[in-house]
């Protein structure tokens, strides 16, 4: 096997497994809190961290990481898992899983708006169009095919989910500049951001009981969604020889999550859910596809 195909296989791994979570987190929600599944799954996706670390033999690492980048480790930690996963699932639980999966999809236009102001990046007329396009889309799942209207299904939800586009794309901007080894730096991450949850549990008395049915979809959410599935990303990542041919993998993720969301879960997928995400994903391929360049001018 070549390394392209290793990293087409590691890919479609990695789509597969994202396109089940959207699943799995409502399913969570039935049993948990929002603040509940963060914690749980932030326990759980630690555990997989460290077994990754100590399969390849690196857990002696860990300790002089820790002592040089326990600051960057804290805050990026409260950013992600934290308060992301905390806003994120908020969104999963006021929301249809259909809606809530299909605006998470706009956070990679969302991070082409912020690298303007955080990396300094110009903008580019197609970045304008995109945004238009996809938030179009936003606004067609968030009133069910009544934009005009602007009667929103769930404002509150629909904010959420939003938010948490911006605080995803926010945090791998700044991840840009880590230097860190990705794994390790996740693991950190995960490390600070474990306690703060239970933190934040504890102060809202959410620390009792609970269902066995929630345990298990954390563990999975945990796992898959916040551990596994990145290492098996960064692994596509390093092997390709094209990164737009491993990036392009992702389109496939909506298609399947919504096919799950339907056999699992149940929902009816409406015919505004389905236009709204061909708007979102339409205005992201569109901000890839390079404006032709005007010839210049003689004078």
């Amino acid at each position: 096997m070549t390394s392209q195909q290793k990293a087409y296989l590691y890919g479609l791994g990695a789509v597969l497994a994202w396109s089940t979570v959207a699943t799995a987190f409502k399913i969570s929600l039935q049993h948990l809190s929002p603040a509940q599944l963060v914690l749980y799954a932030s326990a759980f996706s630690l555990l997989s961290l460290l077994s990754i670390l100590a399969w390849q033999g690196r857990l002696g690492e860990l300790l002089p990481a820790l002592r040089q980048h326990w600051r960057r480790s804290l805050l990026l930690g409260a950013v992600n898992p934290f308060v992301y996963y905390l806003i994120l699932f908020q969104a999963y639980h006021l929301l249809p899983a259909q809606e809530a999966q299909a605006i998470n999809y706009t956070w990679a236009l969302t991070m082409t708006l912020l690298a303007i102001p955080v990396l300094k990046q110009k903008p580019r007329p197609q970045d304008a169009l995109a945004a238009l396009v996809c938030y179009a889309g936003v606004l067609v799942i968030a009133t069910r095919g009544q934009p005009l209207a602007l009667e929103f299904s769930n404002l509150a939800g629909v904010g959420y989910a939003l938010v948490s586009t911006v605080l995803w794309a926010g945090y791998w901007l700044f991840n840009t500049r880590d230097q860190r080894e990705p794994v390790l730096g996740l693991t950190l991450n995960f490390l600070f951001a474990l306690p703060l949850a239970w933190l934040w549990c504890l102060w809202r008395g959410e620390l009792g009981p609970v269902a066995w049915q929630g345990i298990a979809g954390a563990a999975y959410v945990g796992a898959l969604e916040m551990g596994f599935t990145f290492v098996l990303w960064l692994a596509a990542m390093k092997l390709t020889s094209s990164t737009a041919r491993i990036a392009n993998l992702i389109f496939l993720a909506p298609l399947l999550s919504l096919l799950l969301i339907y056999l699992l879960i149940g929902e009816q997928i409406l015919s505004s859910t389905l236009n709204g995400l061909a708007l979102i994903l339409g205005g992201l391929i569109l901000q890839k596809i390079p404006l032709p360049r005007r010839p210049a001018t003689g004078g």
